[in-house]
């Protein structure tokens, strides 16, 4: 499950829209093992067109994957290519889905579903807390591996059984340590920092965290 949090997903949706917005009712058209080649397995809508992943499109993906992979990441939440609750009850609850922009909880079958939302905020301030740590001389895309798969394995079961393929967001602080804590590492690993590596790396990453509190300014 966790792994297929952070596949690369292939996009199907290029060939329609170079065709026009008027073919995006034949996306339908080929999802199965009728085309050459594998079934598709993920949609990943980045065209800003709402409702362009149709109910029969959701259908079809829900005919040919026992879970298929659904992300409508345009903003803002009115021009995703569906909804969460489309995603989830034209697949019968097993669509593994996240948005770019956020949708509200529902119900379906008696089960609370919490929409994930895909935001750069989970992985981008630990990338570069950890590059900033260990004065790593390049952000590689290994480090942006390293960051996802740090990501999904804080994920936990409970999370994944309210339908959120990531954790809350409200624990930002926590995750960007771990990550940033993991791409440092890296960074050290792979000869590609140029300052040391400390005893204790959480610790030492943690005391450069930005931590906006403020104390009380006395009043003329």
């Amino acid at each position: 499950m966790r792994a297929l949090i952070i596949s690369v997903l292939l996009c199907i949706l290029v060939q329609q829209w170079l065709a026009g917005p008027h073919k995006f009712s034949t996306l339908s058209v080929g999802l199965g093992h009728s085309h050459p080649g594998p079934p598709v397995t993920a949609i990943v809508g980045v065209s800003a067109q709402p409702n362009a992943f149709t109910s029969e499109v959701l259908a079809e993906m829900a005919k040919i994957n026992h879970q298929p992979i659904i992300f409508a990441l345009s903003n803002p939440t009115q021009k995703a290519e569906c909804t969460a609750e489309a995603a989830i009850e034209k697949t019968q609850g097993r669509a593994l889905f996240c948005s770019g922009s956020p949708f509200d909880s529902f119900v379906y079958d008696g089960r609370i579903f919490e929409p994930g939302q895909g935001n750069n905020t989970y992985i981008f301030p630990g990338v570069g807390l950890g590059a900033l740590a260990a004065g790593a001389k390049r952000i590689t895309d290994d480090m942006f591996r390293v960051a996802s798969r740090t990501l999904s394995k804080l994920v936990s079961d409970a999370d994944l059984e309210k339908g959120c393929l990531f954790p809350p967001l409200s624990d930002i602080r926590f995750l960007s340590l771990h990550i940033a804590v993991a791409c440092a590492e890296y960074a050290w690993e792979s000869n590609d920092a140029s300052r040391p590596r400390p005893t204790d790396v959480e610790a030492y990453i943690a005391e450069l965290m930005y931590c906006p509190q403020y104390g009380i300014l006395p009043r003329d």
